[in-house]
């Protein structure tokens, strides 16, 4: 397999595409009941068209309380989201389905049905009440599912899926909905190397095709590879901001990450990679 390490520079690449809404968080302030401490703190970033942002952080720093606000499953205390020019709080639901798809972190179909089915719900705002499926939905469907690589499985029902196959069908009911922004967290969690890899040049390819793409991961190294901008949190609040050579400093993800590590630069393809180090050194047999 030849390496083209040309492709693997992105972090440093200005957008390939910079028409289509934007998502911002401005100042959000985010508490739940019973904590003393916010999960999110005045956190302001802004994802735009045309590029990949993600969001990376230790476990608790806040990565998923963002997608929960961002779907009104978890009140903001202060602060604001945006969608576009318009306020969250100002977009019906159904027209926010038509603006921004989102994967969540867990899910789980209230009753088994088959593939092809479940990515058809991603075409539920852009049809009437009782509508049947159009030409173009059925389109939209077909392709999600090749996008995706799932097609193979459209008529396999949702219960036998493994793991890593349920989170690609995921993946596609996001793309079934056609919105020009969208919203994954953790996408590639229970996927193999190359699925995962495939994952993120899926989303590398929607954004050079001028959507907006905000990430959540923990896969900081292909974050690195693949995001124009990064946002580190930490205790909910933005700890860094900007490229991977703004964000990848050791000093700066050892403090977050509470772990010794050095940065280096991957030979092969030229990306900062983070390499997390031992406390103590190997055991002597």
């Amino acid at each position: 397999m030849s390496l083209n390490p040309s492709r693997d520079l992105r972090a440093d690449a200005t957008p390939h595409a910079t028409h289509g809404p934007s998502l911002a968080f401005d100042n959000v302030v985010v508490r739940y009941p019973g904590r003393t401490v916010a999960a999110l703190n005045a956190v302001s970033l802004d994802a735009r068209a045309g590029q990949l942002t993600a969001v990376v952080g230790p476990n608790g720093s806040g990565k998923s309380t963002l997608v929960r606000a961002l779907l009104r499953l978890t009140p903001v205390a202060s602060g604001s989201i945006r969608v576009g020019d318009d306020m969250l709080s100002s977009i019906a639901p159904r027209a926010f389905a038509t603006r921004v798809a989102v994967v969540p972190q867990r899910e789980e179909p209230v009753m088994p049905m088959h593939v092809e089915d479940f990515v058809a719900l991603g075409r539920h705002a852009h049809r009437s009440a009782f509508g049947t499926l159009r030409a173009e939905d059925r389109h939209a469907i077909d392709s999600a599912l090749a996008k995706s690589g799932m097609q193979h499985a459209a008529q396999r029902r949702t219960d036998q899926l493994s793991g890593g196959e349920w989170q690609r069908v995921r993946i596609a009911r996001a793309l079934a909905q056609d919105a020009r922004i969208i919203v994954l967290d953790e996408p590639t969690s229970f996927l193999d190397i190359a699925h995962e890899m495939a994952v993120f040049e899926l989303l590398d390819t929607l954004a050079r095709e001028g959507r907006t793409v905000l990430l959540v991961s923990h896969q900081l190294n292909l974050v690195a590879r693949f995001a124009a901008k990064i946002v580190v949190l930490h205790s909910g609040s933005v700890a860094a901001s900007g490229s991977a050579a703004d964000v990848m400093q050791g000093e700066l993800l050892e403090r977050v990450y509470d772990w010794p590590l050095v940065i280096t630069r991957d030979p092969a393809v030229g990306a900062l990679s983070l390499l997390p180090l031992r406390r103590r050194g190997p055991v002597q047999r």
